[in-house]
């Protein structure tokens, strides 16, 4: 097994906290890993950490980094603001290319998947591909599906019924929300919801698309499908990869998806 190394790097707003997985044979490229928001980050570790290595043992280094108000990093996600976690990636892929003079491969998870684009988009740097797991295709329905949590909540204490729009006019006016224990800044809220998968592919650079489903011979959902056929309309090359497995990042138990790393290690090695 592969060994990493965590460590804290002070930045203005606070200590980041970085775990590092050091290649374990000659080094060939690096890999920024970019986690989901709120619970799904929590629910993904143990599969971020597993593909970390086995990446890490075909010849990738590869960095975690806890964003800004999230996991072992510093700060309180009510003060979180979608540039700060850029500026997060930033410091993460400057770190990568002091330590290696290598090609950098930027790999999302759902909404980092979005999160991992948009900071592409920003950057005049030459990635070398980008890795989406699962991406989500709008930052605006996964508010929504964040958000209908406290809905159920509500339902579940018998409290006065609410709606989606409700909680989002009480988020505009509080300026935080507390959902299922995160406080979600009305700021952060506002740059999630413009995000739109299909507007943020980044010309000249490869996308492997990874889609977990339960039966890999599925047809892929029909939305998926419109994305991807646009990005190609649009000259951006990509590939999608079908994994048979369950949506890890939202099952009530810590859940694996071996085909899911299999396919990825595979897209590294070849």
């Amino acid at each position: 097994m592969s060994a990493f190394r965590p460590f804290f790097m002070q930045t203005e707003a606070g200590r980041r906290f970085f775990i590092h997985h050091p290649c374990t044979t000659a080094c060939k490229g690096a890999v920024l890993y970019v986690h989901p928001f709120a619970e799904e980050m929590n629910k993904s570790r143990r599969m971020a950490a597993m593909q970390a290595r086995s990446l890490s043992e075909t010849g990738y280094s590869v960095l975690q980094i806890d964003l800004y108000g999230c996991g072992d990093s510093e700060g309180d996600l009510r003060d979180a603001r979608w540039e700060i976690w850029k500026q997060d990636l930033r410091l993460g892929l400057q770190w990568l290319r002091e330590q290696h003079e290598l090609p950098v491969t930027l790999w999302g998870l759902r909404l980092g998947a979005l999160l991992a684009l948009d900071f592409a988009r920003d950057e005049n740097f030459p990635f070398e591909k980008m890795l989406l797991w699962q991406p989500v295709h709008s930052g605006e329905a996964h508010l929504a599906q964040f958000l209908r949590l406290r809905l159920a909540n509500a339902m579940i204490s018998g409290k006065a019924k609410v709606s989606l729009q409700d909680l989002k006019q009480e988020l505009a006016s509080a300026g935080t929300l507390e959902i299922a224990g995160y406080e979600l800044p009305y700021e952060l809220a506002e740059s999630m919801s413009r995000l739109k998968l299909e507007e943020l592919g980044k010309p000249g650079v490869p996308h492997h698309w990874l889609e977990t489903m339960p039966d890999a011979g599925s047809a892929l959902p029909p939305a998926s499908g419109r994305i991807a056929s646009a990005w190609k309309s649009s000259g951006i090359p990509i590939r999608i990869h079908k994994a048979q497995g369950e949506p890890f990042w939202s099952t009530q138990e810590i859940t694996d998806c071996p085909d899911l790393i299999a396919q990825t290690t595979g897209i590294f090695a070849a």
